[in-house]
Parts: C-alpha cells; sequence; structure tokens
C-alpha cells in the first residue's frame, strides 16, 4: 500500500492500526503528491519499488494536491486500475463528488478524533486487504 500524507503522526498511526488488522499490509509512506507520482512511476529513489495494490490519498498536499495526483493516476494505463482510497479531514461535497469523477475507489473522512480514526483506518484496511479482491499483474 502506498500512503499518500502530509502528517507524520497520521502516517504513524495509520502504519501502526494496519499491522495490528487481520490482513496486515506492507506500508510506503510519502509526504507529497510529487514523491507519490515519483513512486508510482518507479523513479529515482523508487526504482526497485513495485505498483502498490492500493492508494490511500489525502487531498490537501504540497507540492502536487491529492486532486492532482489522483487525476494522473486514472489517466495512466498502467495506474488506473489501482484502487485509490481519498482519506481526507474535507467533508465538502465538492471535493467528494469531485474526487469520484476522477476516479477515486472511495472517499473517507479522516476523523478528529483517536478512537474514530483508529475505525476508519482499520475499516479501509479490512476491506481492501481482506474483502476485496483486485487484479494481479499476472492476471491482466
Amino acid at each position: 500500500m502506498l500512503l499518500v500524507d502530509d502528517n507524520p503522526a497520521d502516517i504513524d498511526l495509520t502504519r501502526e492500526v494496519l499491522a495490528r488488522n487481520r490482513c496486515p499490509s506492507h506500508v510506503h509512506a510519502v509526504i507529497d503528491g510529487a514523491e507519490a507520482i515519483a513512486f508510482l512511476h518507479r523513479q529515482g529513489r523508487y526504482a526497485g519499488e513495485s505498483v502498490p495494490d492500493l492508494v490511500v490519498l489525502d487531498l490537501n498536499l504540497p507540492r502536487k494536491d491529492g486532486r492532482a495526483v489522483l487525476a494522473e493516476i486514472k489517466a495512466d494505463p498502467v495506474l488506473r486500475m489501482t484502487p485509490i482510497v481519498i482519506f481526507s479531514t474535507s467533508q465538502a461535497n465538492q471535493d467528494i463528488v469531485h474526487s469520484y469523477e476522477l476516479g477515486a475507489n472511495s472517499y473517507v473522512n479522516k476523523p478528529g478524533n483517536l478512537q474514530e480514526f483508529i475505525l476508519a483506518v482499520t475499516s479501509i484496511g479490512e476491506f481492501w486487504f481482506c474483502s476485496a479482491r483486485m487484479p494481479r499483474e499476472e492476471e491482466q
């Protein structure tokens, strides 16, 4: 999984929660949209990385915001099938609608309190790593 979030505390907590899930996953994290694109295109220091099974993407990021990252991923024939979960504090209907228009697979509000944050991250992990079926490279 690739986690794109500019808040180090959210990254640490997300990693911790996902590590305790019944279907744990390996979490790579980057702190801005430009790094996310470099990671996904395996450029520079990310040359040895594989395309993640899931991207969890914040909308409000430095250098390249999450909307631009989402649009770029979904326009790329190699990456467009990668599921994208928007995980944002924004509850604005226009952000939700626009994210789905750009091809987001789900939109989850990032809660402000610890207990609800843990529940939201647990739900994302349980669904995407335990329940959902995703295409594998060799199956395409």
